[in-house]
């Protein structure tokens, strides 16, 4: 099994090697492990020069270095800029450029009653290239992906798809399928990726697998956590790893009372024993006592050989 995960790691090396532009993609509500994963491999391609995108069906939002990359929509780094900012309907009047001397300027104008646009949250990428690879965490199947798949079904054909996956369910979907169903954490696995491809691990991705890690075993507590693990783990902080918990972000749904049946609605806190005040107490009646005094109350008692005569 050693040798085949070897021999595994070698072809995504040569693919990474041989190729250019490419994304990683995770499914819809991805895990801790599989957003530090593909944050970490995200950063270790920046560093190897290669157009790369990061991916998701649903929002993410974690604690982790290069969360802020990822898009809704599988796209490929080109030679067309695109330049985004937060837009709310009906906050653009009209878009105009105008060219000066060596610079080409960009106009946008707001609608009245609006706010200008904020320079700092403006971000600038490259589009309209064409994938080469496309590298798949932590999903079982493609349509684990959700939309990304469904909507871009077309993109996932002719292209080298790279499957890194620890499921027992995996369906070896991939033209290579790194599946390690004993491994503890999918962050594990992408570390060994990202030696193999002999990339300088700093910092950011360190921590970002560590984070991984740690949430994939419950602090190392999980039934699957083995020697590996460890190794990983004390590699991870030798190279500069920062110890932080990170945790899935609690959705904000809030049931409305009107879905719930009355008669079945639960208490919002436990019931409470109100002891009674003790003004009320001593208002209270006491108990009526018999006022009839017995017949034989007068007579004298005989008592003989210890009973009553």
């Amino acid at each position: 099994m050693e040798n085949n995960h070897q021999t595994t790691l070698l072809r995504i090396n040569q693919v990474v090697s041989q190729k250019t532009t490419g994304t990683i993609v995770v499914p819809q509500n991805p895990s801790v492990d599989a957003v530090a994963s593909a944050c970490a491999l995200y950063l270790s391609l920046v560093k190897l020069g290669k157009n790369i995108s990061l991916a998701c069906a649903s929002k993410v939002e974690y604690d982790l270095t290069a969360n802020d990359k990822f898009q809704k929509n599988l796209s490929a780094a080109g030679d067309s800029l695109m330049i985004s900012f937060p837009y709310v309907d009906g906050l653009i009047d009209k878009i105009d450029y105008r060219i000066e001397g060596n610079s080409f300027n960009l106009i946008i104008t707001p609608q009245e009653g609006f706010s200008k646009l904020d320079p700092q949250k403006v971000s600038y990428s490259y589009t309209g290239g064409k994938l080469d690879f496309i590298f798949v965490l932590d999903s079982p199947t493609l349509s684990s992906l959700g939309e990304i798949y469904t909507n871009n079904q077309n993109q996932f054909q002719g292209v080298e798809i790279i499957n890194i996956d620890r499921h027992l369910t995996n369906a070896n979907f991939g033209t290579i399928n790194f599946v390690n169903k004993t491994a503890s954490s999918l962050s594990e696995m992408v570390f060994q990726v990202i030696k193999n491809l002999n990339v300088e691990i700093d910092k950011e991705i360190a921590t970002n697998l560590y984070a991984g890690l740690i949430a994939s075993t419950n602090n190392f507590s999980s039934y699957s956590v083995n020697a590996q693990t460890f190794e990983t783990a004390a590699s991870l902080l030798k190279l500069g790893a920062i110890k932080k918990i990170i945790k899935k972000p609690v959705s904000s749904f809030q049931p409305s009372v009107s879905s719930f049946t009355p008669s079945i609605t639960p208490p919002t806190t436990p019931p409470r024993f109100e002891p009674t005040p003790i003004e009320q107490v001593e208002k209270e009646p006491e108990p009526k006592k018999s006022t009839a005094t017995p017949s034989d109350w007068l007579k004298p008692k005989i008592f003989k050989g210890g009973g009553l005569i």
